[in-house]
């Protein structure tokens, strides 16, 4: 078993709209894969997928070997096999605290059932300090979200996904609309990913971001993946110059269906 997830000839389909046409992917065992591509390329229907979120209409899927049913996988199993996905609106309650958002849905609790606040705060405590790397003053367990920075939220759900020992955590556009400094601090969190001996999806239309945190990268347009790269053998330039061209084949395609 070499592969953590391995999608054969996958389509998905709403309302007749084709999302996902004949895609083969896969992300190996302590492996950063980097995805490319425009809006409505097909990157967010690929990682509803894999998440469990939604199902496929045709092709195999496997996890870890185990090949998956589409009508009975969900995202509570792909939970139990290691896999949590932290999309684009970080899905942070704003208005709770740092504890309660790394344990939101899935509370320690005691033997009568009540929440544990101790033990949540004192193993909240520890992710800060171990995963999230919070060392100075201004941030604690009781920090109420919306007054973290957006690479500190970005670190608050990476971490939970961390600390419920996931084997791959999907990350949805992580650093949309964030400054350099956090961009910085969100990429340092997915480099965390790697030293820790996970794998990491990263969903992207920023090449200078994914760059530098990737093993390899897979392009997606119109459906299906139209590249596949090893880091090393190409540099950040090469890599923008393979994605324009497919850019301007995609925009061919589209000016001809319009005439059409």
């Amino acid at each position: 078993m070499d592969k953590l997830v391995e999608m054969k000839n996958i389509y998905k389909s709403y309302e007749g709209v084709v999302a996902l046409k004949g895609i083969d992917f896969e992300v190996g065992f302590n492996e950063v894969v980097g995805v490319l591509g425009d809006n409505g390329a097909g990157k967010s229907t690929l990682i509803k997928i894999i998440s469990g979120a939604h199902c496929f209409d045709a092709g195999e899927m496997y996890i870890k070997g185990v090949k998956i049913n589409p009508k009975k996988y969900s995202v509570k199993m792909a939970h139990s096999m290691g896999i949590e996905t932290v999309y684009q609106e970080k899905a942070l309650a704003d208005k709770q605290t740092l504890w309660r958002n790394i344990f939101l849905g899935r509370q320690i609790t005691n033997k009568l059932g009540f929440i544990n606040i101790k033990k949540e705060k004192e193993e909240t405590d520890k992710i800060m300090h171990d995963v999230m790397g919070f060392r100075g003053i201004g941030v604690d367990v009781d920090s109420v979200i919306k007054t973290l920075s957006g690479g500190e939220k970005q670190g608050v759900a990476i971490s939970r996904a961390m600390y419920f020992e996931a084997d791959l955590v999907i990350l949805d556009e992580p650093t949309m609309a964030l400054s350099l400094q956090e961009v910085k601090k969100v990429l340092k969190f997915i480099q965390a990913i790697k030293d820790k001996g996970k794998s990491c999806v990263y969903i992207s239309h920023n090449i200078a971001n994914v760059y530098p945190v990737s093993d390899r990268f897979v392009a997606i347009d119109r459906g299906k993946v139209v590249g596949s790269y090893n880091h090393e053998d190409l540099s950040l330039e090469e890599l923008s110059e393979e994605l324009i061209k497919y850019t301007k084949v995609s925009t061919q395609i589209n000016q001809g269906e319009r005439i059409l």
